[in-house]
């Protein structure tokens, strides 16, 4: 059996991730009707399979960056801010946190929505409520993030491996138990049970 570095390791769990036809990138249009009262509900796009869906299909590997690729979080206080603000809306049961890693100008998180809060909404909370906490004039984020939808046990562990290997990655740190702004270090929501194996 060969053994990989962290890097080509990382990168193996990265393209593991992204492998797939699964994932957020599919969309259907939907004819939504009328209202009731003669207005047209217009036509909108909705992920593929999402508008309905099952919590087993509900578990993402999402990437948020900050605006102009800032180094917003190599302050520590801010990165404290934005660390408590991912696991105050843990404990509102917004959502399920099965890993994160607070890097300088980005954040990887691995999320499962609860059953009442679309992906959409958990990634407000988590990006909405850090930059209302934050209180700056200037813009906090780049517009939009990018989802993986994980489907499998394989892809789940990759995620957990990527996101808290990424500091060593970037030379941070020398192991990813010594980075204090992510799951490595914290606590966080076991695998959902389908994602067990």
């Amino acid at each position: 059996m060969r053994v990989c570095g962290p890097r080509e390791s990382l990168r193996a769990a990265l393209h593991l991730i992204h492998r797939s036809e699964e994932g957020a990138g599919a969309f259907r249009l939907l004819d939504s009707g009328f209202d009731g009262r003669g207005f047209s509900l217009g036509v909108f796009a909705y992920p593929a399979d999402m508008r309905l869906a099952s919590q087993e299909t509900r578990t993402y590997f999402v990437t948020a960056v900050t605006a102009q690729r800032q180094s917003l979080f190599q302050v520590t206080r801010t990165a404290d801010l934005m660390q408590q603000t991912l696991l105050d809306y843990r404990a509102q049961n917004r959502y399920e946190l099965h890993a994160f890693v607070i890097m300088p100008d980005h954040l990887h998180l691995l999320l499962t929505p609860a059953v009442d809060v679309s992906l959409e909404k958990a990634i407000q909370f988590v990006k909405g409520g850090f930059s209302f906490r934050l209180k700056r004039e200037d813009e906090v984020w780049m517009r939009g993030s990018n989802e993986t939808q994980i489907l499998t046990p394989e892809k789940f562990r990759a995620c957990v491996h990527y996101i808290e290997q990424n500091p060593i990655l970037a030379g941070l740190v020398s192991e990813a138990r010594e980075y204090g702004f992510s799951s490595a270090r914290v606590d966080v929501d076991d695998a959902p049970l389908h994602l067990r194996g």
